[in-house]
């Protein structure tokens, strides 16, 4: 099974702030996190971080070591990768298109105005904007796209978004759970 979540920003003590994170520290977020993971990751799923995982190297290496599945990183402006880290990872990419099922997503840390075959019904699953002042503007783009009848489907995969909470998801589950935000 494949799933998806972006924005963890393990080891960054302003992530608590400027999402306003429910945590009270940043173990208490790493705990929540890889208990959310674990339980829905089994060993054999596939998860895709579509960026910003770690802040600080060391710790988001001990986050993974203790994370069930395959794992591949689509890079984010906040990743900066060393050996040991990107070891853990299957690929590390800026970006990628994948087959889910009967779709195709084109995966990329940033949300994409035009991706790679948006027309022909490619879903777009990106981060990075989190709920902050670009969160809405892109939202309002994306429906007027969609008022054209073009099959514009882009779904925003940050962990702090009330769908995703701080748990990788499906894409059915994030399709179906996105629209009610």
């Amino acid at each position: 099974m494949k799933r998806y979540i972006s924005d963890y920003h393990i080891g960054h003590p302003n992530a608590l702030r400027f999402d306003a994170r429910p945590f009270s520290s940043l173990d208490e977020m790493h705990e929540t996190i890889i208990n959310n993971w674990n339980s829905v990751v089994g060993n054999g799923d596939e998860v895709y971080i579509l960026g910003d995982f770690a802040w600080k190297n060391d710790t988001g290496l001990e986050v993974l070591k203790k994370l069930k599945g395959r794992k591949y990183l689509i890079l984010g402006n906040h990743d900066r990768m060393n050996a040991e880290l990107e070891k853990q990872f299957v690929w590390v990419k800026e970006m990628e298109t994948v087959k889910d099922g009967e779709n195709h997503v084109v995966l990329c840390h940033y949300p994409i105005a035009h991706w790679r075959n948006a027309d022909y019904g490619y879903i777009h699953l990106y981060g990075h904007i989190h709920m902050g002042r670009d969160y809405e503007p892109y939202k309002e783009y994306a429906e007027k796209m969609k008022a054209r009848d073009l099959p514009y489907e882009c779904y925003n995969v940050g962990c702090m978004l009330p769908y995703m909470d701080y748990t990788p998801r499906t894409l059915k589950e994030i399709v179906e759970n996105s629209k009610a935000i």
